[in-house]
């Protein structure tokens, strides 16, 4: 069975992650991805370690199952060769400053020219509109401009980036989005259209209640460590041997979680009667129920907790997390054959079809590595041909 993006092909001219991670999702659901890189060099992310014998695992993580294709766009002859691609795609994605590919001649004014139901995917730091338009943007810059960085650490504490690219991959599912309902609207209208996405647009999206409570009280949000904003106790607890995750959202919840802990007492307690009267008084609640949770260890009160039936889970470490049988048992990791470096281990697709399952297309490509096999096929181009590019470093 193949996924069900099967016969959708993708352009892609991202590099870095944000892009990469757009097309690699679209991948993993099916299509061909023909990954563009400059000759010798490819994506820049190839230098990013750690490296597994040579190779960049920043790069194998975000781009298996592409087919990567070399080519010097500022080349007339790999401008050409790009229309010719373009003509025979359903996608283009970029990731570049706006205006790049428009002084290179391959905006989407030009692509559409040879190919009218082009979707092109267009992911930038501030996107194609705006005063910002113009600025190079990375993770860290945009989610201290978003907010994300002010909102992230402990109160009084200085502030803490996520620990991981959530602006980046925010970024990239939603250009994945954007391009899975551009396609659908095809279906009906026949037209393409391009797909704008924002790094910062994205990152404000991702922001839920944190904005919603501003306008609701006009107070500006902080850091709250490990704590909900407006749900308590719903935060980290230290345990006996380490910490315990523990999430009551109900009146009942508590209630249960109290009798569990053998305080019922505090069920008569006015402070905490209410889940509104347990987030006002939660430095209070937060001190008392320390001295309890550290008793005894994770896994003691994830037994008692998931007896009772409510929600509670470990602090795990990411060596931890690979080996959990629930992400083994939902094939979240998958071992793939790299013919430079042999057997390498990487995150599978987190979407379960259960007729057109989503799947892993093969290891990341060297750069270069189906240049010749796609210009052949699809631009029709002979050996002879291909080596006069090649010597010309057009490809």
């Amino acid at each position: 069975m193949s996924g069900p993006l099967q016969g959708i092909r993708i352009l892609d001219l991202t590099w870095a992650l944000a892009g990469p991670f757009a097309s690699m999702i679209l991948g993993d659901l099916g299509a061909e991805v023909l990954k563009i890189e400059i000759p010798g060099e490819g994506d820049s992310t190839r230098k990013h370690g750690p490296y597994l014998q040579g190779l960049s695992s920043y790069f194998l993580s975000i781009n298996r199952g592409k087919k990567s294709v070399t080519l010097n766009l500022k080349d007339p002859r790999g401008k050409k060769i790009l229309l010719a691609l373009a003509e025979k795609s359903d996608v283009l994605i970029e990731n570049f400053r706006p205006g790049v590919m428009e002084k290179l001649g391959l905006g989407y004014e030009e692509i559409k020219k040879v190919q009218p139901q082009i979707i092109y995917a267009a992911c930038s730091g501030f996107g194609r509109t705006g005063p910002y338009a113009q600025r190079g943007a990375y993770d860290v810059i945009i989610q201290g401009m978003a907010g994300t960085l002010s909102i992230t650490g402990e109160p009084g504490g200085p502030p803490v980036r996520v620990g991981f690219s959530v602006a980046d991959l925010g970024a990239g599912l939603f250009t994945a989005i954007g391009i899975l309902a551009a396609l659908h609207e095809r279906r009906n209208s026949g037209k393409g259209q391009i797909v704008d996405v924002a790094m910062l647009d994205a990152q404000v999206a991702l922001l839920e209640n944190a904005f919603s409570r501003y306008f609701a009280t006009g107070e500006v949000p902080g850091p709250l460590g490990t704590r909900h904003p407006v749900v308590t106790p719903f935060q980290v607890f230290p345990s006996k041997d380490g910490y315990v995750v523990i999430a009551i959202s109900k009146d009942e919840q508590w209630e249960r979680f109290l009798r569990a802990l053998d305080r019922e007492d505090l069920l008569q307690d006015e402070r905490f009667q209410t889940n509104d009267l347990r987030t006002r008084h939660r430095e209070v609640l937060e001190a008392l129920l320390t001295s309890i949770t550290r008793t005894k260890t994770t896994g003691q009160w994830i037994e008692i907790l998931q007896a009772i039936r409510i929600p509670a889970g470990p602090l795990n470490t990411i060596d931890k997390v690979a080996e959990d049988p629930q992400i083994q048992a939902r094939e979240m990791i998958t071992e793939l054959d790299h013919a430079g470096i042999g057997k390498v281990r990487v995150i599978s697709p987190p979407i379960k079809f259960s007729r057109t399952p989503s799947r892993i297309q093969g290891s990341a490509p060297e750069v270069g590595q189906h240049t010749g096999e796609v210009l052949k096929t699809l631009v029709n181009l002979s050996e002879e041909e291909l080596a006069v590019l090649r010597k010309d470093g057009v490809i």
